[in-house]
């Protein structure tokens, strides 16, 4: 059925369009009071009858109206995060019987410590249910500062803290605080999968930082001083690195800050999120514990990974003021504070004594006890190439021996998405493609799981990968 358009004889030549694109005329233009859509040029039709008619385009009826599905370049410009894409595919496959070992996402396995959910709980009884400042609670603000003065060698006030929902959505609002159209965004690969995708929605352009397996995935100070210019505003550092555990001495990150003091305006940001997460001998060091590289850092942690505390979203940015203020006005915009509960409980987390207390090591010494097994694992098994991770519990495998194999009832493993869903169909293990961390030449394997779970894994994986007859011998 054709749609109506209702207009009036006019003696001015305007007429009110709104979105219409074809039109026809169906009868004598001198009398007529109804047009009825149909394929013919707006233009022609305007300039037919416009001198003579006043298109109403309030007249349009409901078919008329095509809705405009389209959304804007800069959320078509965006790709899903891929980890959380396969931890959801893994969990739909486990919750319909099938039995998926899921070592995907980035979730210790541990219950949050005692002391904070009770804390959480006392929250809710004593009615602390309100808004909190959108900065956040000023005595957890100060907690902070104090972690990071015992812990890191950084002096912050309270007006330098800004928490958040989740050190996520704090890497992002400094990224949009910082960064203008055009601007470049240095992100050593393999990279945690959203940075990327932050710099595209500050309109900034990710310029990857290639790092190699045989270097522990750690970038070379002069491959950083080659690709800076008067576009580089932020270089991104994440250690202990998601994905591949790899953990920035402290040489490398003066030598670092040597090439970046010769670039006025290249600020850093440094994620921090994984810091207590360390085996030794490796050590933390804060970037902005550096000379100099205060006033040009924006230091980015939380609560989730050593405290368990991934459901909580409870993460801080730290700062000079003046970027911690911008950062604080697009919180206004978007969220406001953090959850009045999770930040006490995360206040009690910070009282559970340097770097978490005896809870946190018993964690960390958890997650070294599964590092060295899948090690030496893997370590046994040809056509792979390992860097042991320092911190984090993440293992970043180099597969790419394998590409190219025929393998009977699945076809060819061309990349590491094709060995990820090998490994889900065949070994019922369900891993991270190295292409969603820019390095397609490698898988990521969370062990933020139990030992037992771990062993069965790498069980099914040998019996998988018996299954594949390499390209090239190996």
């Amino acid at each position: 059925m054709d749609s109506a358009l209702c207009f009036s004889p006019s003696s001015h030549s305007s007429i009110s369009l709104t979105s219409l694109s074809y039109l026809q005329a169906t009868s004598d233009a001198k009398n007529l009071r109804t047009i009825s859509f149909r394929k013919w040029n707006t233009r022609k039709y305007m300039q037919a009858i416009g001198r003579r008619y006043t298109i109403r385009s309030e007249c349009i009826t409901d078919q008329a109206m095509a809705v405009d599905t389209s959304v804007s370049p800069r959320a078509n410009s965006l790709k899903p995060s891929k980890t959380m894409v396969i931890a959801d595919r893994a969990t739909a496959l486990k919750e319909s019987g099938v039995p998926i070992i899921k070592l995907a996402a980035g979730e210790p396995d541990f219950d949050t410590p005692k002391v904070v959910f009770e804390a959480g709980i006392n929250a809710i009884r004593k009615g602390y249910t309100r808004y909190t400042p959108n900065a956040g609670n000023l005595e957890l603000r100060k907690a902070i500062c104090h972690k990071l003065k015992e812990e890191n060698g950084l002096s912050y006030n309270p007006d330098q803290i800004l928490v958040s929902n989740g050190a996520k959505q704090s890497a992002l609002q400094a990224v949009l605080a910082v960064c203008s159209p055009g601007d470049e965004v240095i992100v050593p690969a393999p990279y945690y999968v959203s940075y990327p995708e932050m710099a595209r929605l500050a309109d900034a352009k990710p310029v990857i930082l290639h790092t190699s397996i045989s270097d522990n995935f750690l970038p070379k100070p002069e491959s950083l001083a080659s690709i800076l210019n008067e576009k580089s505003r932020l270089l991104i550092i994440c250690s202990p690195s998601n994905p591949t555990g790899a953990v920035y001495p402290r040489e490398l990150l003066e030598e670092i800050a040597d090439v970046v003091r010769k670039h006025p305006r290249l600020l850093v940001m440094t994620d921090e999120i994984y810091e207590h997460i360390i085996f030794p001998p490796a050590k933390h060091t804060s970037f902005a514990s550096l000379p100099g590289m205060w006033e040009r850092t924006l230091t980015v942690n939380g609560f989730s990974k050593a405290f368990a505390m991934t459901g909580w979203r409870l993460g801080y940015l730290a700062g000079p003021t003046h970027f911690v203020a911008a950062c604080g006005k697009i919180q206004s915009q978007a969220t406001s504070g953090a959850s009045s509960i999770s930040q006490n409980a995360g206040l009690a987390a910070l009282g559970m004594g340097f770097a978490g207390g005896e809870t946190v090591s018993t964690m960390v010494k958890a997650f070294q006890e599964r590092r060295d097994f899948l090690v030496k694992a893997f370590r046994e098994l040809k056509g792979v190439k390992i860097a042991e991770p320092q911190g984090a519990f993440y293992l970043f495998l180099d597969v790419s021996a394998y590409y190219g194999a025929e393998v009977e009832g699945f076809g060819t493993i061309k990349h590491s998405e094709s060995f990820c869903r090998f490994l889900l169909e065949k070994a019922q293990v369900a891993l991270v493609p190295g292409d969603a961390f820019g390095d397609d030449n490698c898988i990521r394997i969370s062990f933020a799981e139990s030992l037992p779970t771990i062993k069965e894994a790498v069980e099914r994986i040998k019996k998988a990968l018996a299954l594949i007859r390499p390209k090239i011998p190996f």
